[in-house]
């Protein structure tokens, strides 16, 4: 089973959030929870905070245990880009743009210990 939690329009720059989300893919949640709690980011607040809701819609929607889940996927895609501007000098005006994200985070059941996907080593895949 797979729960989604979506946080749309977040106001920080998608480039620097997906820093953040790199860091918690394929990982338990308990351990996921650990990285965001102490990366000094304002973009691991806001994946920290959808990380949460993640968890409680898994627990209470559909009874599944926050211990056995992983984070399957954790995506960072651009929203709308606010366009500002700044004078510049002799008359000019430079732009700005305040880029905006959406925080997609799906966690799935950590699978038992006989179904892990079984990794071969580069010089076996040459070898079959």
């Amino acid at each position: 089973m797979e729960v989604k939690s979506i946080t749309k329009f977040a106001r920080v720059s998608p480039k620097k959030a997906r820093d953040v989300a790199r860091e918690i893919q394929g990982l338990p949640v308990s351990a996921a929870l650990d990285i965001l709690t102490f990366t000094p980011k304002k973009a691991a607040q806001l994946i920290n905070k959808t990380l949460k809701t993640a968890i409680a819609d898994a627990e209470n929607n559909f009874s599944l245990s926050a211990d056995e889940m992983i984070v399957k996927e954790a995506v960072i895609g651009a929203g709308p880009v606010f366009r500002r501007f700044k004078p510049r000098a002799r008359g000019s005006a430079g732009a700005i743009r305040r880029r905006t994200s959406h925080i997609f985070i799906t966690l799935a059941e950590a699978p038992e210990a006989d179904e892990a996907p079984k990794r071969r080593h580069l010089s076996q895949k040459a070898e079959a």
